[in-house]
């Protein structure tokens, strides 16, 4: 067949499909309680254009001939915006300021049900708990009303609108908008899994949450973005719930109230410096005269080790974000915000192959106007994603004031440790029970746990300090041992006499 008839034929087979699966949204839809009619149709609508822009588009999305470093005053270092010091109205500026935290995320990575906001990280504090803490701090300190946003998922919703009743006489406005919810799909015949909309039962797992660059589509849809706007709001703060160190920046508010050349940002994004750690992180580029975020699924295969260079791309996006309201309101009525598409591969519990389409916020950084990136230090990327992660926010390396993570005065390097615990601690219950107590880390550098291992009351760790339970075997380190620069393998057991 011609190379012509052969895009004739694709087209044919193309249109087919989006009318097979315009058939089965429509069915979908006629499921729908009169009530949810008009949402569900909102987020049908929604997963419509993202189908259809999935079939149009094949290959890499980025050419990587036309990938340039970002020109010099575009990523601005952290220090030098922190160098024009604060105005004496700081109050009225951080009263036009929304704080935004992605909150559709569920702890099962690390073995939990329901929210990840509501594992316990420091001291019984919830991540959820932390936030309302540092901003309630924010609101007593400089007397203003910054209010709190979440962005949650139809998994997350219901258990943290519960929650939030405790919030009640905190000094914070708390308002939540959820994400939209598509349907996966079938990854050989590309028609949704779902045959109804309900998502309990047989069909719990024939829907997600289609990423957090949904943040635009879905707070606009919620009415919220208006209402926000109407109160005199101008810029939301965005950040990952689970990000200890996305807080209220009042310099960076401030640059963006206040830019030197009077000409406003619409996008902020923090990056910061890619350490070995951070090789996959998605990194901001110049591309067609406009800053873009390049993230790794989007780089031709032969391009990916070039791409994970520290000495190539120095910095990677935290994805602590400062946007303008008015700005996503202007996008969201054009149409005009765009966004790679992520396509995820999943295997459902049943062995059913799947996909689902999803949108990343930062990719839109390209649809703005004046857009920077803030070279900030590292301690504003502190993510929980794993019990590693877990151990370092629970360890004396920080210390807790006003809901917000500080690294202690008493460590003498300004990185932290590289944790890294095997798989009998990626559960936080498992991982819980094997320390009596988070052991002294300050002048840890390195630790590396695998197998059955358990550690008694105040451990000190130092060092570089490997513990290896071979299979079957099992080290339990007691109460009070100092280990540093050891290697510890084989089988321990120190009992009381």
């Amino acid at each position: 067949m011609s190379q012509d008839g052969m895009s004739q034929f694709q087209e044919v087979i193309r249109q087919e499909l989006e009318l097979s699966v315009k058939k089965e949204l429509e069915q979908i839809l006629t499921t729908a309680p009169s009530h949810e009619c008009e949402h569900t149709k909102k987020d049908l609508d929604g997963f419509r254009k993202l189908f259809h822009r999935f079939l149009q588009e094949k290959g890499p999305s980025v050419d990587w001939g036309k990938i340039q470093r970002p020109p010099e005053d575009s990523i601005q270092p952290y220090e030098k915006i922190k160098a024009k010091g604060l105005p004496d109205n700081i109050s009225s500026v951080l009263n036009k300021l929304v704080v935004v935290k992605l909150n559709g995320g569920l702890g099962t990575s690390m073995g939990c049900k329901g929210p990840k906001s509501l594992i316990g990280v420091r001291n019984e504090n919830t991540f959820l708990d932390l936030t309302v803490q540092q901003i309630e701090h924010l609101n007593k300190t400089y007397n203003t009303d910054v209010p709190l946003v979440l962005m949650n998922s139809f998994n997350t919703d219901e258990d943290t609108k519960k929650i939030l009743q405790k919030y009640n006489h905190c000094r914070v406005k708390i308002h939540t908008f959820n994400q939209s919810r598509y349907p996966r799909i079938n990854k050989e015949s590309l028609l949704p899994v779902a045959k109804d909309v309900s998502y309990s039962g047989e069909n719990t797992d024939a829907w997600y949450p289609p990423g957090h660059g949904d943040i635009y589509a879905s707070f606009y849809n919620s009415g919220l973005l208006d209402t926000l706007i109407g109160e005199g709001k101008e810029y939301i703060f965005v950040s990952n719930i689970d990000n200890l160190g996305a807080t209220v920046d009042l310099y960076i508010l401030n640059h963006l109230m206040n830019p030197p050349n009077g000409k406003r940002c619409e996008f902020v994004m923090e990056v910061t410096n890619k350490t070995r750690a951070d090789v996959k992180g998605g990194t901001l580029t110049q591309y067609e005269g406009k800053l873009r975020l390049v993230e790794i699924a989007q780089v031709p295969k032969a391009h990916v080790d070039e791409f994970k260079s520290v000495s190539k791309f120095k910095i990677f996006n935290t994805n602590n974000l400062w946007i303008s309201l008015a700005a996503v309101k202007r996008l969201q009525e054009q149409n005009a915000i765009d966004m790679e598409i992520i396509v995820n591969p999943k295997t459902l519990d049943g062995g059913l192959n799947v996909i689902q389409l999803e949108t990343a916020v930062g990719a839109a950084i390209k649809s703005f106007e004046n857009s920077l990136g803030i070279n900030v230090p590292r301690s504003r990327f502190l993510p929980v994603k794993t019990t590693s992660d877990l151990l370092l926010v629970m360890s004396n390396l920080y210390s807790l004031n006003a809901g917000s993570l500080t690294m202690s005065e008493k460590r003498e390097f300004p990185t932290v440790p590289l944790v890294k615990l095997g798989s009998s601690f990626t559960k936080v219950q498992d991982y819980l029970r094997r320390f009596e107590s988070i052991p002294d880390m300050l002048e840890l550098d390195h630790l590396t746990v695998s197998g059955d291992v358990t550690f008694g009351k105040n451990v000190s760790l130092k060092g570089t300090v490997i513990i290896i339970a071979n299979h079957g075997d099992r080290i339990d380190i007691p109460a009070g041992a100092v280990l540093e620069n050891k290697i510890v393998s084989g089988n321990l057991r120190i009992l009381d006499h």
